[in-house]
C-alpha cells in the first residue's frame, strides 16, 4: 500500500478559535458534560480517524472571565470515551513534571486494557508558573530541569510496563494457576528523581505500552521526541518551516537508531471550510470580531512566562525586541520560537497577532473551499512537511462534520486516505510495531 496520511483530532473547548465557545453554531453542551467529547469522538470515528486528542493544563488561566475551555481531566474523560467507541485511537496529556511515573503507569495501562489497545500518550513537561504553585512548588520549575526529570520518567514508566512478560498470565482454572511469577520481575529504579521498586501490579496491555506523543519543538524538545516520540504533534505557521522542522526531526531520530516511518510528524492544522473562498474568509471574519484583544493579551503573557505585554498598543507593528528572548523564557519555549519568527517575517501590528492566534494559538491557520484544504494537505504531505495532521477545527462539531462530509472523501479518492479501518488499535492506525517487553 502507498504511504497514506494519518489524522488526529484535537478536541479543545467548542472549537479551537478563541471566541468558538460564543458562536451560534458551536456545541450547546456544557464543556463540564462527557456527552460533547463522546459525541465528537464519534464523529471523528465515523470520519475513520486515526485517532483524538485531549490536552490538559494544570493551572486555572487568568482569561476565565471570557474564556471557555476543555475542563474534564483527560485521563479520566478517556475512560468514558474508550466505552463510547471502538475503533477510533484515544490520546490524553498528562505531565512527567507533576505526575508519579508508577501512578501514571497505572493509569495507561488500564486504559489499554479497557480501550481494547488504542490509548496514546502525550508526554509534557508542565511549564505554567501557577501549576507549580498547585504543586507545592515556590515557582516555576526551569526547561533544563523538566527534560532532566522527564527523561528519567520515561525511564521508569519504561520499565514499568515491560516488568510483565506478554505471557505472564496463565489464567488456568483447571490446575490453578493464574500467573507465571518468574515472569514478573521488580525494577528496582533508583535515580536522581525517583525509587521505585516495581513490578507494575497489572499485566500488559494490548499494545505493551501506549503510543508515545509529543509536542516540544525547542531544541531540548526535538532530542526528547528524536528518542521517545512515535507521534510528533508540532505548531507550524507556514510550509517552509513545517519542512525544517520535519527534516531537522527525521534526521535527530535517525542518529537515535530509530527507524523514520516509526516516528510520524503531524502539524496543527485548523482549517475553516466553506463552498467558496470568500465565504470562507466572512465566516473566519465574523469569528475574529467576537475576540476580546486583551484575553488575547493574557494568553501572549501567559505563552512568554508572564512577561508583561500591557505597554504595547494595538497598532502598532511589532519587532522581535518587542519580546523577550524566547531561550530564555522557561515557559512554552517551542510557541515562543514560532511566535518571534512570525513577528520577525511579517512584523505584524498587536492586534493582528492576537487575531492570527485566536485561530489556533500559533498552529497553521486558513479558510478556503474542501478543495483548497484537499490541496493543501496533499501539498504538505508529498513535499517533505507532514506525515499527516493534527486537526484543529476553529467550531466543534461543525467544521469537524465538514472535513468529514468534504474533505476526507476528496482525500480517499486521491488515494491519501483509508476508507476503512483495518486494524483495531492506535499502533496498527499509526503503522506502528509493537515493542517487546524487556521481560
Amino acid at each position: 500500500m502507498s504511504r497514506q496520511l494519518h489524522l488526529n483530532l484535537f478536541i479543545n473547548s467548542r472549537g479551537h478559535h478563541e471566541a468558538s465557545w460564543r458562536h451560534p453554531d458551536a456545541s450547546p453542551l456544557p464543556l463540564t458534560d462527557i456527552r460533547f467529547y463522546q459525541d465528537v469522538a464519534r464523529r471523528a470515528e465515523a470520519g475513520l480517524f486515526d485517532s483524538i486528542f485531549l490536552a490538559d493544563q494544570l493551572a486555572l488561566g487568568d482569561d476565565v472571565a471570557h474564556a471557555g475551555r476543555g475542563w474534564l481531566e483527560p485521563i479520566t474523560s478517556l475512560g468514558a470515551l474508550a466505552t463510547s467507541t471502538s475503533r477510533i485511537g484515544l490520546i490524553a496529556t498528562a505531565s512527567t513534571t507533576y505526575t508519579e511515573p508508577y501512578n501514571l503507569a497505572r493509569q495507561f495501562a488500564s486504559l489499554d486494557h479497557i480501550s481494547n489497545g488504542r490509548v496514546g500518550w502525550n508526554i509534557v513537561t508542565s511549564w505554567l508558573a501557577a501549576a507549580a504553585r498547585n504543586y507545592g512548588g515556590e515557582s516555576q520549575v526551569s526547561h533544563a530541569d523538566r527534560y532532566a526529570r522527564g527523561e528519567e520518567f520515561m525511564e521508569v514508566v519504561t520499565a514499568l510496563w515491560d516488568s510483565w512478560a506478554d505471557d505472564a498470565i496463565l489464567d488456568d482454572r483447571a490446575t490453578g494457576n493464574y500467573a507465571r511469577p518468574e515472569a514478573i520481575t521488580p525494577i528496582d529504579h533508583a535515580g536522581a528523581y525517583y525509587k521505585v521498586a516495581g513490578p507494575l501490579n497489572l499485566p500488559r496491555g494490548p499494545q505493551g505500552r501506549p503510543v508515545f506523543v509529543q509536542a516540544g519543538s525547542s531544541e531540548t524538545g526535538r532530542r526528547f521526541a528524536a528518542r521517545h516520540a512515535e507521534a510528533v504533534f508540532t505548531a507550524q505557521m507556514e510550509k517552509a518551516t513545517a519542512q525544517e522542522f520535519y527534516a531537522d526531526l527525521k534526521k535527530l531520530a535517525a542518529a537515535e537508531g530509530r527507524v523514520l516511518d516509526q516516528v510520524l510528524i503531524l502539524p496543527g492544522l485548523s482549517p475553516l471550510i466553506a463552498s467558496t473562498e470568500a465565504e470562507a474568509q466572512r465566516q473566519s471574519r465574523a469569528l475574529n470580531d467576537l475576540t476580546d484583544p486583551e484575553v488575547g493579551r493574557k494568553r501572549l503573557s501567559g505563552r512568554f512566562g508572564g512577561y508583561d505585554f500591557s505597554h504595547l498598543p494595538l497598532d502598532k507593528p511589532l519587532a522581535p525586541e518587542d519580546f523577550p528572548d524566547p531561550d530564555k523564557v522557561e515557559a512554552a519555549r517551542s510557541r515562543t520560537e514560532v511566535i518571534v519568527g512570525l513577528v520577525r517575517r511579517e512584523k505584524p501590528t498587536l492586534r493582528q497577532l492576537l487575531s492570527y492566534l485566536a485561530g489556533a494559538r500559533g498552529h497553521y491557520t486558513t479558510a478556503g473551499t474542501p478543495e483548497q484544504i484537499a490541496d493543501l494537505m496533499e501539498d504538505w504531505f508529498k513535499t517533505g512537511a507532514a506525515d499527516g495532521f493534527n486537526l484543529m477545527p476553529p467550531l466543534l462539531p461543525t467544521m469537524l462534520d465538514v472535513f468529514v462530509a468534504e474533505v476526507v472523501p476528496l482525500l480517499q479518492k486521491r488515494g491519501l486516505f483509508r476508507t476503512e479501518y483495518t486494524g483495531t488499535t492506535l499502533r496498527d492506525h499509526y503503522g506502528l510495531k509493537r515493542p517487546p517487553s524487556r521481560a
